[in-house]
């Protein structure tokens, strides 16, 4: 049997995954969806019935709630890290799917984020100190 620690850390990554993902792909059929230019405000709004930009809102709308979630229980300080891999994963996704250029030095910055995700995801444990009830938050 696992202990509430060990189902803790499997549903945060389950979350954290979810988060990430939504907010890559979600932002991909965006991009993917839009026309090269909008002339007014009214444009905008048509143009998030077309398919493509549907389901990047609808993706979106699952990134926000299950963002949502992830930090009802885990620290601030790990999930926005933590998630930060999504721009790791929509650089690749606009190099390999929309092909874009992406030069060194955005290839470095990629580099630094990921290094930093490693090192705050081997840190301490993503649960907040649960609060007891009655008493008020820090």
């Amino acid at each position: 049997m696992q202990t509430e620690s060990a189902r803790l850390r499997i549903k945060t990554w389950i979350c954290a995954t979810v988060v990430v993902l939504s907010n890559v792909f979600g932002n991909f059929f965006l991009k993917r969806g839009m026309p090269p230019r909008l002339n007014g405000p009214l444009e905008y709004i048509t143009v998030l019935f077309e398919p493509w930009v549907s389901l990047g809102v609808l993706l979106l709308i699952l990134w926000l709630l299950s963002r949502m979630a992830l930090l009802s229980w885990a620290d601030l300080s790990y999930v926005l890290p933590v998630t930060s891999v999504g721009y790791v994963l929509v650089a690749l996704v606009g190099k390999v799917l929309l092909h874009e250029q992406i030069t060194g030095r955005r290839w470095a910055g990629i580099l630094l984020i990921v290094a930093g995700v490693a090192l705050v995801s081997g840190g301490t444990s993503p649960q907040t100190a649960k609060i007891h009830a009655g008493s008020a938050a820090p």
